[in-house]
């Protein structure tokens, strides 16, 4: 007999003020996409049978009011914009992920430029470079972040970065390129130093659960110095839960947990950061 699907997480205390997911994962949440046998975390989210409405009324049942989902490859690209055309409180981001970086063909491409000229879609990305992980060699990564670099000058969105481990080469190839008005680094990952010379380009951050980790002491430094209004929060949803759900799948509604972490380490009211954080979103993706 199987085992039955673990609960999710109960919902943490409400905001006190409306606040949105700048990073999440819609298709690999509610299954649209095959969990692989390799992804225990999308397979633990979609046994939850979630769907999109679901985790927006969720998410609003907190606070959080809107999201960003954002592609990895073509067919989620081409997911995330269609749900983003269906729902007025969503965002898209389209782009190819590094570690699909073989598969940025000059067709393929094309189609995410096409795809980033939608209206619905504000971001291209994630894209970058990711040195954990050898799916894709670094020529390939290289090759595939530089053409999104463009594609983002070229639509006028916003550069969604991944960024692992690669953090010296992600900055020299956004400073070799020419950086789009507006960058993005999801799941910032580096130290107070990274941060400051981030801040110091005008590139936003955004923090996701790691930053709520006993063991992120660097992170929650990266977080102290980065200027309110280049900061943002996100969830990478289903992956990347903030404590004490680590190990569960994470979900937009759990904003509250990484965002009250960020407004202690800030040292202002959470009220206060959701607000800057919701304007900082409007100038990163535009009015909803």
């Amino acid at each position: 007999m199987s085992k039955p699907p673990a609960a999710p997480p109960v919902a943490p205390e409400p905001l006190p003020a409306p606040v949105f997911d700048s990073h999440c994962h819609l298709d690999v949440m509610v299954g649209d996409r095959q969990a692989s046998s390799g992804d225990p975390v999308a397979q633990a989210a979609q046994a939850a049978s979630a769907t999109v409405s679901g985790i927006l009324d969720a998410a609003r049942a907190v606070g959080v009011t809107r999201l960003v989902t954002i592609g990895y490859d073509l067919p989620s690209s081409r997911w995330n914009a269609e749900v983003a055309a269906e729902h007025a409180d969503i965002h898209a981001g389209v782009a190819i992920h590094p570690n699909e970086a073989h598969a940025a063909t000059p067709e393929a491409l094309a189609e995410i430029e096409e795809l980033a000229g939608r209206p619905e879609v504000r971001a291209v990305g994630e894209t970058g470079l990711d040195y954990f992980r050898d799916w894709a060699s670094r020529d390939d990564q290289h090759a595939s972040f530089r053409a999104h670099i463009e594609i983002a000058k070229r639509t006028g969105k916003a550069l969604v970065i991944h960024d692992r481990d690669a953090h010296a080469d992600v900055l020299k190839v956004l400073a070799e390129e020419g950086a789009p008005p507006v960058v993005v680094f999801h799941s910032f990952s580096g130290d107070a130093e990274m941060a400051a010379e981030c801040a110091a380009a005008g590139y936003y951050l955004s923090f996701s659960g790691p930053v709520t980790y006993k063991n992120a002491g660097y992170l929650r430094e990266a977080a102290r110095v980065a200027p309110v209004e280049l900061m943002l929060v996100e969830t990478d949803a289903p992956y990347l839960p903030p404590v004490p759900h680590r190990g569960k799948p994470n979900a937009p509604y759990l904003i509250p947990l990484t965002l009250r972490c960020l407004a202690e380490v800030k040292g202002i009211e959470p009220g206060a950061l959701c607000e800057a954080i919701d304007a900082n979103g409007v100038a990163v993706f535009g009015a909803w």
